[in-house]
């Protein structure tokens, strides 16, 4: 194949990954058909399986994606770590947000992806996907929390929790306050963004 039809390949490959990842998202594994991937994509999906052996490889390739994006997020936040905005508090705080609740095809993998990786076979590449991910995703939260393992795996566990109750009663006045309740108790004293309005950001962090 010429490099110029490798390289057009590679990218065309990218575009369904990363179509794929928002679509399973926002709408769980089962909703997603091959063509509707390929179409998201912009591509027809007769040139599916030159780019993938099944619909499981895509998939799993989709979970890794989502929680790479994540984890290059949670990495460039650290580096823009400031007292105003700390980057725990900004990453916590925007975690427990409506925007993020209301827009799950661009958010964390985490909570829209576990009960289909749960359901999956034992040695299911979405099941071996997403606890590689977590694995990642974890050791990204860890300089954020200046802590060690344990520490960022309860946080997760809070936060990711908290945003699927609150997407479970979205519409309802209880998802904003199970939002506002668990950023307020990690990051007491901060806005949807971050940033520090009272208080101290972290005061809730020994007890979360």
């Amino acid at each position: 194949m010429p490099r110029a039809s490798r390289a057009e390949a590679e990218r065309h490959r990218e575009q369904v990954i990363e179509a794929t990842a928002r679509l399973v998202r926002a709408h769980g594994v089962d909703k997603v058909s091959v063509p509707q991937a390929m179409a998201a994509a912009g591509l027809t999906h007769g040139g599916f399986y030159r780019h993938f052996t099944s619909k499981d490889d895509l998939i799993a390739q989709a979970c890794s994606a989502a929680f790479a994006e994540r984890v290059t997020a949670l990495d460039d936040l650290a580096e823009d770590d400031a007292p105003e905005r700390p980057a725990r508090a900004v990453f916590l705080a925007t975690y427990l947000s409506g925007p993020h609740r209301d827009n799950p095809a661009l958010g964390c993998p985490c909570p829209a992806l576990a009960m289909d990786a749960a359901r999956a076979e034992p040695g299911d590449p979405l099941r071996r996907a997403f606890a590689d991910g977590l694995r990642d995703l974890v050791e990204a939260m860890k300089p954020l929390t200046a802590s060690d393992e344990a520490t960022a795996l309860v946080e997760l566990s809070t936060i990711v929790g908290a945003l699927t109750l609150s997407r479970a009663c979205a519409g309802d006045d209880l998802s904003d306050r199970i939002l506002a309740a668990v950023r307020d108790h990690l990051v007491g004293g901060t806005a949807e963004d971050g940033t520090l309005v009272g208080g101290t950001a972290g005061g809730g962090a020994e007890t979360a």
